[in-house]
């Protein structure tokens, strides 16, 4: 029984240091998400970290900031809600699709 104790804490220690590597990588991947039919573009790294915002002049407004303000946050928000589906997908990879609670 102590044997398999400690087979189990090295291969714990072995998906450990493979999600801390996965997650470095995640921080040089990015996705993208554009609203108002591509005006407002969105860049997001694997990290929720929003990398370039890129709005298209057409789109400002003066008189109607609301709608610019409504296209970036809908962007913003596409792009880091595929970012996290990225990232889950890459640490399913490293956890052979287990579902712990509370990992990512």
């Amino acid at each position: 029984m102590y044997k398999g104790m400690g087979n189990i804490l090295k291969q714990a220690k072995m998906v450990q240091e493979r999600m801390a590597e996965v997650q470095r990588e995640l921080a040089n991947k990015t996705v993208e998400f554009s609203s108002g039919g591509g005006m407002v573009h969105v860049t997001v790294n694997g990290k929720q970290e929003v990398m370039s915002i890129k709005i298209d002049p057409s789109v400002v407004n003066p008189n109607d900031m609301e709608m610019l303000q409504d296209l970036i946050a809908a962007a913003v928000n596409g792009a880091i809600k595929r970012s996290q589906e990225m990232m889950a997908e890459e640490m399913g990879k490293v956890t052979a699709g287990l579902n712990i609670p509370g990992l990512f």
